[in-house]
């Protein structure tokens, strides 16, 4: 008979610098919209306080931010006012690479949770 395979164990939880580390490079990663946001909330979000609470408000504030590119480059297409709305799809990208590089090193200096202005908080 063959022996039954031992389940993984669960991963290690990250020290102090490694959950502020992680918390910082999730939120500069925030300038690549909702995928750095959604593997940082599944992966590690277990695996320290800061980590968990910093990646739950970078994954609402990557779900705004694309929800709003999504109907942006739709209303483009539409003529006279597409401009209008290419020129705050470009607003929108300017806002968003400004936001989280604020909240990169707001958490770098002072280790505090960032927390996006204007965010509409999905998960809870």
């Amino acid at each position: 008979m063959t022996e039954p395979t031992p389940a993984p164990a669960a991963a290690a939880p990250f020290t102090e610098a490694e959950d502020k580390q992680y918390s910082m490079l999730a939120t500069f990663l925030n300038i690549i919209l909702l995928i750095p946001g959604l593997v940082f909330y599944i992966a590690f979000r277990t695996r320290g306080p800061k980590i968990g609470e910093q990646s739950k408000e970078n994954l609402n504030w990557t779900i705004n931010i694309t929800a709003l590119y999504i109907i942006c480059f739709i209303l483009e297409l539409i003529p006279f006012i597409g401009l209008l709305f290419l020129l705050l799809t470009f607003a929108l990208g300017i806002i968003n690479l400004i936001f989280s590089i604020l909240g990169g090193v707001k958490l770098s200096n002072t280790g505090e949770t960032y927390r996006y202005p204007v965010n509409i908080r999905w998960i809870k």
